[in-house]
């Protein structure tokens, strides 16, 4: 044939490229990364249990029950199922409502919350086994961080809120493959969800954010659900012209997608929380509790507080705090935790101390300044005594970082924290011990079930 008449075969679009993926890996692919995956679901468990009975979480409840079909699927620190759907939502709200669930540090994407809610809720509709669940777990989070990777950082940049805009597409991805779809349907499924992709930044300090968080769990299942019953999407609708990413503000950077793909792995970079609040004010608590031991405690010697920081720090924290919402993306709410309470838990964080007239004297204290030679997610704290004297303590790598990660007794303790601050009356342990056999789990559904308290378990756990 001549030369001029070559026909190159062309590049497979996005959808499909990852639909292959996922149609193609197995169990025997994805194992290496079982230990971080359950680390990250027992996280999630974690975080939704430490919030199952926040009033957003119960109002979301109220208004979805009259709509819910059948109650097959589990809601995290409840008794009472719901449909696959609404499951979906509610744990996803849940797990991301306290900013304590996981992070994935290139894109701050939160991995867990849209993929493993409606992976967990349509386990709960058929047999499905440990091993199953944990392979559409990681391909999932593997689908969402690569997909933030290829928009990364303009996306955010621009306003969208990533773990929304992105989740939605692991979800869809998990979803499609517990479904056993074919590669044409996982592709359709990605590309149903590109249509339902929203999510905005400017919603961070109130419970907004968690609705398109909760959205990107249940569109994604709903998207597969869609692909399951011969519903199709446009091959490009991620990088088309006038697809997803180009009305999302950028072309896509298809080689940070593609690069890899089935030998590295998304979800190894993983991180998860020691404190409720925005991770880039991790660093400013760190300093802030050595700062605390340096001075002996005495706070009232405080003169004033100087936190220096990159562009982004400034940008998410550098705010006004009226509510609890606002203080876990305040830097200096963040100063006063640390610095003042010595702790940055759950409680420190809620409405009762966001109030008090000492936390809020110390967060006048507080300067924010631009320091464009500090990284993203670093801190200087500076404090000015009554004496004259100048204290500097700076954090590069906080704890919970990739530097600095948290154990799994942490994990299993942060997990403890949330079933005593959340008021749910699960059986923390239980939880644990399931989370960690889950590649052993015959059935994931009864799993689950399991450990929904009874009527018997509940009166135990009043006394």
């Amino acid at each position: 044939m001549p030369q001029d008449q070559v026909r190159q075969a062309p590049i497979p679009g996005v959808s499909r490229t990852l639909a292959e993926f996922v149609a193609a890996s197995s169990w025997a692919d994805v194992e290496a990364q079982s230990l971080e995956a359950r680390r990250s679901i027992l996280n999630f468990f974690a975080t939704a249990l430490g919030s199952a009975r926040d009033p957003v979480v119960m109002a979301a409840m109220r208004t979805l029950s009259p709509f819910s079909g059948a109650a097959t699927s589990t809601v995290i620190g409840h008794s009472q199922p719901m449909d696959a759907l609404c499951a979906s939502f509610l744990n996803a709200v849940s797990a991301n409502l306290l900013d304590f669930d996981d992070t994935h540090p290139e894109t701050i994407i939160h991995p867990a919350a849209p993929v493993a809610a409606p992976i967990l809720a349509l386990a709960e509709m058929g047999k499905l086994s440990g091993r199953e669940v944990l392979t559409a777990f990681i391909l999932g989070v593997d689908v969402e961080c690569r997909i933030g990777n290829s928009v990364s950082p303009r996306h955010y940049a621009r306003g969208w809120h990533i773990t929304s805009t992105c989740g939605i597409f692991g979800a869809a991805a998990a979803c499609a493959k517990l479904l056993g779809l074919p590669a044409d349907g996982i592709a359709n499924a990605i590309g149903l969800a590109a249509s339902q992709s929203a999510g905005n930044v400017e919603n961070l300090p109130s419970a907004a954010k968690n609705v398109s968080v909760g959205n990107a769990a249940r569109n994604g299942l709903f998207a597969a659900l869609l692909a399951q019953q011969g519903y199709e999407a446009a091959p490009r609708a991620i990088e088309g012209p006038l697809g997803w990413a180009r009305t999302m503000g950028d072309e896509p950077d298809l080689a940070r997608l593609r690069d890899g793909l089935g030998r590295t792995w998304e979800i190894a970079k993983n991180t998860y929380k020691p404190y409720p609040a925005g991770i880039v004010f991790h660093s400013v608590i760190d300093a802030c509790l050595v700062l605390r031991e340096r001075i002996g405690g005495q706070v009232d010697q405080i003169e004033s507080v100087t936190v220096q920081g990159s562009a982004l720090l400034l940008a998410r924290g550098d705010r006004p705090v009226n509510n609890e919402r606002d203080a876990r993306v305040s830097i200096h709410h963040c100063v006063a935790c640390g610095l003042l309470l010595g702790a940055a838990g759950v409680p420190e964080f809620s409405r009762e101390t966001v109030v008090r007239p000492d936390i809020a004297q110390l967060r006048q204290k507080v300067k924010a300044e631009l320091d464009d030679q500090m990284p993203d997610g670093a801190a200087c704290v500076i404090l000015r005594l009554s004496s004259g004297e100048i204290l500097t303590e700076t954090v590069v790598s906080p704890r919970g970082s990739q530097a600095a990660p948290l154990g799994d007794r942490d994990l299993e303790a942060k997990l403890r924290e949330g079933v005593r601050t959340g008021r749910s009356d699960w059986d923390a342990d239980r939880v644990i011990d399931a989370v960690w056999r889950l590649d052993a789990a015959d059935d994931v559904g009864n799993l689950l079930k399991s450990l929904r308290p009874g009527p018997a378990a509940s009166l135990t756990s009043s006394n």
